[in-house]
């Protein structure tokens, strides 16, 4: 048992259950798509998956993660090299591009290794369990409800469309945290470490095989934050209990 109970925030896409390897199995169809319709131009898959990910990262710095920002980012993907090529666009193809990047809310969710476990261990230690979760309310209850997790944290659920330092410490002032006693938990280092090592709490990043541009940021770190790197969520409760006692 640690001798201190800790505020243990957990991020959820990508830290408790799956997330990035959907959006990378409909990319995936997409880039056979557009290589196909646009193969007389030459126009490669890496050429295709630049491009889209410059439009959905910069769509994501303007609006936050918004259902639209994906789909869209497939349709303005589409529209450039359709410009570019001087080849005609087909509302029969914009509308297969919607529907094909809305599919991606639509998938299955499945909880990441050791899920259940890490949040019972946590749990029966005494600490106070807390969910930070970025994107639509709608879509992220969903995902809440499917998987239970209204079990471990309760009414200790916050959604926000911009998931950054602003957004962190709005939770941190509007909730009773002391913030040495205070952990972050998330894959990314955008949305996750940064903000938690700038609001002056603890962080635990889980670093991912493949992650998603957007989340890779160069990190400043202090000579004052706790920041510990693992790369499996069963990983978390020994790396607190070994900090606090």
């Amino acid at each position: 048992m640690s001798k201190i109970s800790q505020q243990i925030i957990f991020d959820m896409d990508d830290t408790l259950i799956h997330c990035n390897k959907y959006f990378d199995l409909i990319l995936g169809d997409y880039f056979e798509w557009m290589t196909e319709w646009f193969q007389q131009y030459g126009v490669t898959t890496e050429e295709v998956r630049t491009k889209q990910m410059e439009i959905d990262v910069a769509g994501v710095n303007k609006f936050g993660f918004a259902s639209a920002n994906f789909p869209q980012s497939l349709i303005d993907t589409y529209h450039y090299f359709a410009r570019t090529h001087g080849r005609d666009s087909s509302r029969k193809e914009e509308e297969l591009l919607l529907q094909l990047g809305l599919s991606v809310y639509d998938q299955e969710i499945e909880a990441y290794p050791g899920m259940v476990e890490t949040l019972e261990q946590l749990r029966e230690e005494g600490h106070s369990l807390h969910l930070y979760t970025g994107g639509e309310a709608r879509i992220q209850k969903r995902k809440i409800e499917q998987m239970k997790l209204t079990e471990y944290f309760e009414d200790r659920i916050y959604i926000r469309q911009h998931k950054n330092i602003t957004a962190l410490e709005g939770i941190l002032k509007d909730g009773s945290f002391s913030r040495s006693d205070t952990w972050m938990i998330g894959n990314s280092l955008r949305t996750d470490v940064v903000p938690a090592l700038t609001a002056g709490i603890n962080s635990i990043y889980i670093k991912q095989q493949r992650e998603w541009q957007y989340n890779l940021v160069e990190l400043k770190q202090e000579p004052h934050n706790v920041l510990y790197t693992v790369s499996a969520l069963t990983e978390v409760p020994e790396i607190i209990d070994d900090h606090v006692n």
